[in-house]
């Protein structure tokens, strides 16, 4: 588990700030009308729509947004065509995906790449960053509302690997096979999550000095404010008292 709980906080940050923004739920609608369009909209039969679904009721998406993402991608509402793109960038040690979701992949190519330069990164070979990372689903909860033994029950039911409380919020962590059951395992004890997604976390995560550290965040941040840019992944091992 070393370095999924801290990435997962800057994951729990990030998707806190998308909230303020606006942005989460645009994402999220964009996620599952491509999921949608490419597997059909019946959750039950398209795994990857069962999971964006998931995804979408963890940040308490209603469900007529979540019915119109799913007529958008097969067409029965107007809607935009999407394309999905991922790049791979290294800014000193530190390995980022970033995943876009765009109309425009040249409008995108050029603002992803722009920001990776001024924060002085580069675009790195395709695999090389992709290879230190591995997907998991990641689970959280309010650790004032619920104890983490409460959750562990449930979780290990459902088929959990782990579940850690960590600054007042309960982190529950699954191979990505096994999330929807983890899921569906604390929906039906009552659970309210404060969000659940599968996630790409790193093998072996960097610890890198405070100013690198700080550089790579804030390229995050600025990645993740961009509208076409969908997730933003790292490997860096943020300390508990750093900050920028």
């Amino acid at each position: 588990m070393s370095g999924h709980s801290k990435w997962a906080k800057i994951k729990r940050a990030k998707g806190a700030a998308d909230a303020q923004r606006g942005n989460l739920f645009t994402k999220l609608i964009k996620e599952i009308s491509i999921a949608a369009r490419m597997g059909g909209g019946d959750a039950e039969g398209n795994p990857r729509l069962r999971t964006a679904i998931i995804k979408a009721r963890g940040a308490n998406m209603p469900k007529d947004n979540i019915d119109r993402a799913i007529k958008k991608g097969l067409g029965e509402l107007e809607g935009v065509s999407y394309e999905e793109l991922v790049y791979e960038a290294r800014l000193g040690e530190a390995a980022i995906l970033i995943e876009v979701v765009t109309d425009n992949r040249n409008r995108a190519a050029a603002d992803v790449r722009n920001m990776i330069v001024r924060a002085g990164g580069e675009l790195a070979k395709s695999g090389s960053v992709s290879r230190l990372l591995t997907r998991k689903g990641i689970i959280t909860l309010d650790g004032e509302k619920y104890t983490e033994d409460q959750v562990m029950e449930a979780a290990l039911d459902g088929g959990a690997e782990d579940v850690a409380l960590s600054d007042g919020i309960i982190e529950v962590t699954s191979s990505p096979e096994d999330f929807e059951s983890v899921a569906k395992a604390l929906e039906a004890k009552g659970f309210e999550t404060n969000g659940a997604e599968i996630s790409m976390v790193p093998e072996t995560p960097v610890m890198l000095d405070k100013d690198v550290t700080g550089k790579v965040l804030r390229l995050v941040d600025k990645l993740e404010e961009n509208d076409d840019v969908q997730n933003v992944y790292t490997n860096i091992d943020v300390p508990e008292d750093f900050d920028n």
